[in-house]
C-alpha cells in the first residue's frame, strides 16, 4: 500500500503523468515514479522523493530497472542516467 504522502506527492505532481488518467495516476509502479521524477522531476521534486520513498529505496529501484534491460536503460535520458548513477553509488550505498 502506498502511504498517503506518496499520493499526495504524486497528485502534486499530476502533470508528469499525464498519459495516465486522473484517477489512476496515484496507482502507477514504483518503478515508472522513479523514472518520471528523475526524468522529468526538478531537484525539490528528487529531494522529497528520496524523504519519501528513501534514497536507499530509489537508488535500488533504479538500479534494479537499468540493469533489467538494455531498453529499460534507455528510458532514462543520458545526462540523468550518469548523474543519478554517480550520485547513488556515493550516497546510497
Amino acid at each position: 500500500m502506498r502511504s498517503e504522502a506518496l499520493k499526495d506527492f504524486i497528485r502534486e505532481h499530476a502533470v508528469l503523468f499525464w498519459y495516465s488518467p486522473d484517477d489512476k495516476a496515484e496507482t502507477v509502479s514504483d518503478e515508472l515514479l522513479v523514472e518520471t521524477i528523475l526524468n522529468y522531476g526538478d531537484m525539490d521534486a528528487v529531494r522529497k522523493l528520496f524523504e519519501l520513498m528513501g534514497i536507499k529505496k530509489v537508488a535500488s529501484i533504479f538500479f534494479n530497472t537499468i540493469n533489467k534491460s538494455e531498453r529499460c536503460k534507455n528510458n532514462y535520458h543520458e545526462l540523468t542516467l550518469n548523474y543519478f548513477t554517480l550520485l547513488f553509488n556515493r550516497y546510497a550505498q
